[in-house]
């Protein structure tokens, strides 16, 4: 059974969940998500901004009982099911907080494999209802972090604010067999990212598609970087930081994790 603590504020987590297949492994990175279920203990709801749901428009799960989504073609991992329940009072929340945003109450989409491979380790119950917020694809990177700004009311409400995606991610230069060494542009960008994250510099990591020119190899499209800012935009500068995870993945794959406010390291 995972813990439970009294965070007076609840932490929240970037997690660096790569390529789907992790949610059959037994490695180092889903090690870690399991960690992080024991560490943090039970939210009373979780919040998952996922790289895989990109819309027009914000729009968030509202229904009771969402599906396990397979937006992938490994046919061997449709067995895996994540059964949590849905939260459409939660969902209607994230709509008021978010007001005068138009915040679609979702019945159709469910949790995509950002979501559900990772709490698959962390809370393998399903017990715990969970929604999911989409990232609008038609809005800059400044947009995102506010909308974290506005989201950090439900720490104070028990719910855990998970962003997952990869801060490198290149799967055009993904090298899938072997022992593959990080490519140098993928290793200088994220130990830049790292840098800026422990001087809380996060206005540069707002403005990221100007910190580097390494930047047009390890964010390609700004889907896998976006749910990062979302995690920052909820935190305090001056809450605690660590990193679960430091590791890059298929040469072209961050699989760095961040987990800000917690009491002890995730």
């Amino acid at each position: 059974m995972e813990g439970r603590h009294d965070f007076r504020r609840w932490p929240v987590a970037f997690i660096g969940h790569g390529t789907p297949l992790n949610a059959l492994a037994d490695n180092e990175f889903t090690q870690s998500w399991a960690r992080l279920g024991s560490v943090l203990g039970r939210p009373r709801a979780i919040v998952s901004i996922s790289a895989h749901w990109y819309t027009r428009g914000t729009r968030v799960t509202a229904m009771p009982f969402p599906e396990t989504i397979y937006d992938f073609g490994y046919t061997n991992m449709f067995h895996l099911k994540y059964p949590a329940p849905g939260n459409p009072a939660l969902a209607a929340r994230i709509g008021q907080l978010l007001d005068p945003i138009a915040v679609a109450q979702d019945q159709e989409w469910g949790f995509d494999h950002g979501t559900w491979s990772v709490l698959l380790k962390a809370y393998p119950a399903a017990e715990i209802p969970v929604v999911q917020l989409s990232i609008d694809g038609t809005r800059g990177p400044t947009f995102h972090y506010q909308i974290g700004r506005r989201l950090a009311p439900l720490r104070e409400e028990g719910i855990l604010l998970l962003g997952t995606g990869n801060i490198v991610h290149n799967l055009e230069f993904s090298i899938r067999t072997g022992n593959a060494q990080p490519y140098d542009w993928a290793a200088r960008f994220d130990q830049l990212v790292r840098e800026k994250l422990v001087e809380r510099r996060w206005d540069e990591l707002v403005d990221y598609l100007s910190l580097s020119p390494d930047v047009a190899f390890a964010v390609p499209t700004p889907d896998h970087f976006l749910p990062l800012l979302y995690v920052l935009g909820a935190a305090d500068p001056a809450e605690s930081l660590s990193f679960p995870i430091e590791a890059i993945d298929r040469g072209s794959m961050a699989m760095r994790s961040v987990v800000i406010g917690a009491a002890e390291g995730a």
